[in-house]
């Protein structure tokens, strides 16, 4: 019956590229067969697999493959996520009412999984960021930036699109020396250590990981940057100061939906009256919907990606002005192309650090996140906000002048 109803919901929905299913019994059936996408095998192993993708094949799909339950042809994830999305995403018939339903309930019940209060939120951090610190060395650049970097050229190295970024977003704050910064969601703390060495400004960043407040610490020390810089493991909720300037740098999509006016509340009343903060976050550049359960599940309990509509709505409410928005489109999807490459190169220090369901389910993560700012126009926003709409120049000019003669000062120094 379950491998009936997953055959019928198949043929409804591959058009684009082929599907070739071989099911636990060994019946082989083939899908699609048509343009404009990939030639992907699949073989389920477990005889419960198509009861499991009828009621949530998105779900069912990841845990098969983490769990061994799913084999791919040649491993080929990039093909079979590639194939999902340049049909799942068709209109009518080829999303399954079945499939449209699950959407509909994840909807429904997005605020209760988003529903992050201060000790909660610590519990979500941790079961991402209190990983060991010797998986992120594996993939991510030397300063450790976990959030997408900026692709000023096409042919940057990682190392140079991560300080691409941080310069950018520096030139976004318009930094004096000597200015009181509040860096929401530090990370290992690169952010804040960059601002401190090469803008000469007092930085205080809060953290609800463990694991990256005890690095910070050590580098703030080791970087003799400890009177300039101060790590917290502190909710942000909980800070009481005034700051002249405000970054938060991939934290927003850890905040909840049911939470963002109390956010974007303690961004403006931390905020200097002519203060100016950056709020970089993915976002999506479609309506308002649901986080994937597999990444709510697995990756990042409690997480989700705001739609613009959603941000901004909380921002007016908070009586902030918001200065500028910048849409970077597809800067992500090279950043995590070359987490997925360094990745795969250290795969056997990873696979000792955990086992290979782990590095499955990483791998797994990786690619569906690139394949997704790729394909299903998913993007990072940066909002610039103040209570004054004079604290920043009327143009962005500005930004990039500086920018280039910050380039050329570099150059020279090297």
């Amino acid at each position: 019956m379950w491998d009936s109803l997953l055959i019928s919901f198949l043929d409804r929905a591959i058009r684009k590229g082929r599907l070739t299913v071989t099911f636990a019994d060994g019946t082989e059936r083939t899908f699609g067969g048509g343009p404009g996408g990939p030639d992907v095998g699949v073989r389920l192993k477990d005889p419960d697999l198509a009861r499991k993708m009828i009621t949530d094949i998105e779900l069912a799909f990841c845990e098969g493959y983490m769990n061994g339950d799913i084999e791919l042809a040649g491993d080929d994830l990039y093909g079979i996520i590639t194939l999902a999305m340049v049909n799942l995403r068709s209109e009518g018939a080829r999303r399954g009412q079945v499939q449209r339903a699950v959407s509909s309930s994840r909807r429904i019940m997005r605020r209760l999984a988003q529903f992050n209060p201060v000790g909660k939120a610590q519990e979500n951090v941790a079961h991402h960021y209190d990983l060991s610190g010797e998986l992120y060395d594996l993939f991510l650049d030397e300063d450790r930036q976990y959030s997408c970097a900026y692709f000023a050229r096409p042919d940057m190295t990682l190392e140079e699109a991560q300080l691409a970024k941080k310069h950018h977003i520096a030139g976004k704050l318009r930094l004096q020396p000597g200015m009181r910064v509040l860096d929401i969601g530090c990370g290992w703390g690169g952010m804040a250590l960059t601002l401190a060495k090469d803008y000469g400004v007092r930085v205080v960043g809060v953290t609800l990981s463990r694991e990256q407040h005890a690095i910070a610490v050590r580098r703030a020390k080791d970087a003799g940057l400890e009177d300039k810089v101060e790590f917290r493991l502190q909710d942000y909720r909980h800070v009481d100061e005034t700051f002249d300037r405000i970054v938060s740098v991939g934290m927003f999509e850890h905040v909840g939906v049911p939470h963002y006016r109390e956010y974007f509340r303690h961004v403006r009343k931390f905020l200097a009256p002519e203060g100016v903060a950056l709020i970089h976050t993915i976002g999506r550049s479609d309506p308002p919907g649901a986080t994937a359960a597999f990444i709510t599940k697995y990756i990042f309990p409690g997480g989700y990606v705001p739609a613009l509509s959603e941000a901004s709505a909380a921002i007016e409410k908070e009586h902030l002005v918001t200065c500028d928005v910048e849409v970077w489109r597809l800067h992500y999807a090279e950043t995590l192309k070359h987490w997925h490459d360094r990745f795969m190169a250290n795969v056997d220090k990873a696979r000792a650090l955990y086992d290979d369901r782990f590095v499955r389910m990483w791998r797994l993560y990786l690619i569906a996140s690139e394949m997704t700012f790729r394909m299903n126009d998913q993007v990072v926003f940066q909002f610039q906000l103040s209570r004054d709409q004079q604290a920043v120049p009327l143009t962005r000019d500005y930004l990039y002048r500086d920018e280039a003669q910050g380039a050329l000062r570099q150059s020279a120094a090297e």
